[in-house]
């Protein structure tokens, strides 16, 4: 289900003379002012014809008819958006030959211009404009794939390149310059995302080298082609001209089978597992699909200007990438046949000032044609989406993170104990309220250790994503980007990790999440020798009134086990005796985003710090939930500050009392050393058998 709105930028319109036009699906501001220049119009009256069956269905097709005017807005056009809440049936490679092919065929070879997938309808107000360019087919459809999970996140406009279009790389990157500042002066806050692919990201590093410090921009890379000159691609221009065109119209088959896409579509069809004469059938499909679309490519003037401009590309944004000062995200394919993108890879880290790379083995030169990448995930995980969001992470991006860390099973053997209504402690999270609101409060060990394998058996035993209340340093967020990554817990953002805000917390409870909040802070997580379990919170219990405005369950919890894994041997106050190491601390310090400038003195002490651990030999991590705390109904006796302070203590008290309870009962238990657990698994099944431990009583 995938079709499209014309995008209308009003603010580039001369005022000219009135015409009534009828036109495809692929409307923008290029092709409005293409119509303007040479008809001479100040208003346009247009229709958009029916999609294709196969794009919707019978019951929702409609033709819309809209006036557009200089300066004015739409009237009539009332295109159909698919709601949030709305299943939308995954996309697979199929689709995105069909819709390709239908791009192909129905395009009226105009100027490019882009479109919007109405699917993609941004779940937030305000959310980032994506601007996604084409690779070498010019189509725009390469995040087809993605269209619904991006779209929760960001308007995307996708640019269009028609097969029989021949305008120079000069005039697309003028041409997407000029949206970009059109976007940025209607919408100045609001950051702008270009991902392109192949030659579309030579495309965008050759915009970004044009654009001025006030637009906040993004490039999010795939495959880039500026290693064109390395390829195999270069050396075939000379030869296609040489060849006769009856073998020169098989170059974009070969292209597409180097690219991996075809093996992939029958792997993917042949792992459904279906009957034999299903399979069969599905496959036949697929190769139909994938010739009928190669064929609307399979022209020997547009396989030369193809690559023509592929080799303009590359030299263009080679000579201006130094001039590129925005964040950049590389993503590269480890099997990709076409460019040598590893070394590429490393040498465009080297010149740009803010660039990550992520490499993914497994995948072709297509990057974005694998239904198994999460690029909203890819993105979160990187630290690059600086819009406040609250989109909860996707079941593959979680499944993947919580299968990653599985090793933490065999190092920590979490002991996880709840406490049910009746005040019965039990092994296991059955004492944990299934639905929310529910706000956890615990104390924070040495640099969040604890917090990997309890958020992991939450998704294991229960089902549940806690989503963390966590320090903006550990999202990889400093005032400057100059700072090194001193605590990127990548599995926090996959997770539905965001900034602890007063707002953020209110809107997730708002939505009736399970959230993690350490009171504590840095002052917890940073602590100094002799500080084991000690709590260092806050005076004000503003936690209290938030969770009582929506009646959440408040989970006092205590997290026991950082003794039993490392030994904090060089603290903060031994790294501020020496000035070299006092100097780097206060940098630091300046770099990131101090939460409690108004707090007491001791509290207030944020200072950021790398503490010298030495490493023991594991033990165990022990996790005790107390009995849930309710607040529904007492949103306004806790306003009063003497009842909200009251409740505070209460729960201080009970995370106290949880700590206590697990560092006594520890003593008891005869697996608490890693040797030994693994010589009682070793006797029982293995590294997945249950560990037991102290007798509950």
């Amino acid at each position: 289900m995938c079709y499209y709105q014309p995008i209308l930028v009003i603010t580039l319109i001369n005022q000219y003379n009135e015409i009534s036009i009828k036109h495809s699906y692929l409307y923008s501001y290029s092709t409005l002012l293409y119509y303007f220049k040479y008809n001479r119009s100040s208003s346009i009256m247009f229709t958009l014809p029916p999609p294709p069956p196969y794009l919707l269905p019978a019951a929702n097709r409609a033709s819309f008819t809209a006036t557009f005017s200089p300066r004015n807005s739409v009237t009539g056009l009332k295109p159909h958006r698919v709601s949030k809440h709305q299943r939308i049936q995954a996309l697979a490679l199929q689709d995105y030959f069909q819709q390709s092919k239908y791009l192909l065929t129905k395009s009226d070879g105009g100027p490019p211009r882009w479109f919007s997938p109405l699917e993609c309808a941004s779940c937030f107000d305000n959310s980032p404009l994506l601007l996604t360019l084409p690779g070498i087919d010019g189509n725009g459809h390469a995040l087809l794939m993605h269209y619904q999970r991006l779209g929760q996140i960001f308007d995307i406009w996708c640019l269009h390149i028609p097969t029989t279009d021949r305008t120079p790389f000069t005039d697309l990157v003028k041409l997407v310059e000029t949206t970009i500042r059109s976007e940025s002066h209607r919408f100045p806050n609001r950051p702008i995302y270009i991902m392109g692919e192949s030659m579309g990201a030579c495309l965008a590093l050759a915009v970004a080298a044009r654009s001025t410090p006030d637009i906040n921009l993004v490039l999010v890379l795939a495959n880039p082609a500026t290693s064109f000159g390395k390829s195999q691609l270069q050396a075939l221009v000379p030869v296609l001209k040489a060849i006769p065109d009856q073998l020169c119209v098989s170059f974009p088959y070969l292209l597409s089978i180097m690219t991996g896409v075809p093996s992939r579509m029958m792997k993917a069809t042949i792992e459904k597992g279906l009957p034999f004469e299903q399979t069969a059938k599905d496959l036949s499909e697929d190769v139909a699909a994938w010739l009928s679309y190669m064929s609307g490519l399979a022209d020997v003037e547009t396989i030369l200007w193809k690559l023509k401009m592929v080799e303009s590309a590359c030299e263009y944004s080679n000579s201006h990438i130094r001039n590129v000062s925005a964040q950049t995200l590389v993503l590269l394919s480890g099997k990709d046949q076409l460019f040598p993108n590893l070394v590429e890879g490393q040498r465009l880290c080297r010149i740009l000032p803010k660039c990550q790379m992520r490499i993914f083995n497994d995948c072709g030169h297509v990057m974005f044609l694998d239904e198994d990448i999460d690029l909203v995930a890819v993105i979160k995980e990187a630290g690059y989406y600086h819009h406040a969001e609250l989109l909860p992470p996707s079941p593959l991006a979680i499944r993947k993170c919580v299968d990653s860390l599985r090793w933490t099973d065999v190092a920590a053997s979490p002991v996880l104990l709840s406490t049910l209504e009746t005040g019965k402690i039990v092994r296991g999270l059955d004492g944990i309220p299934a639905e929310g609101p529910v706000l956890f409060v615990g104390h924070h060990n040495i640099l969040g250790f604890e917090m990997i394998p309890m958020l992991r058996h939450f998704i294991i035993e229960r089902n549940i994503n806690v989503r963390t209340l966590a320090h903006p340093i550990a999202l990889n967020m400093f005032k400057q980007v100059k700072v090194p990554e001193l605590a990127r817990y990548n599995f926090l953002r996959i997770m539905g990790a965001v900034p602890v805000t007063a707002s953020n917390m209110y809107q997730l409870l708002s939505m009736k999440s399970h959230v993690l909040l350490y009171p504590g802070g840095v002052r917890e997580g940073l602590r100094r020798k002799g500080e084991e379990y000690k709590l260092f919170w806050p005076k004000e219990p503003e936690f209290i009134r938030l969770a009582a405005t929506f009646g959440a369950k408040i989970v006092p919890f205590g997290a026991v086990g950082e003794d039993d894994f490392t030994q904090l041997v060089f603290d903060y106050d031994d790294q501020m005796k020496i000035p070299f190491l006092k100097a780097y601390i206060d940098m630091l310090t300046n770099q990131s985003i101090n939460l409690r400038t108004d707090a007491e003195a001791e509290f207030a002490n944020q200072d950021m710090h790398v503490p010298g651990l030495l490493a023991k030999v594991p033990g165990r991590y022990y996790f005790l939930f107390g009995k849930p705390i309710e607040t529904q109904g007492m949103k306004h006796e806790l306003r009063k500050r003497d009842k909200a302070e009251e409740a505070y203590s209460q729960v201080k008290c009970e995370v106290e009392k949880c700590l206590a309870y697990l560092l006594k009962r520890r003593q008891e238990d005869p697996y608490r050393n890693i040797i030994t657990r693994l010589m009682y698994q070793a006797t029982h099944g293995g590294l997945d058998s249950h560990v037991p431990t102290f007798h509950i009583d």
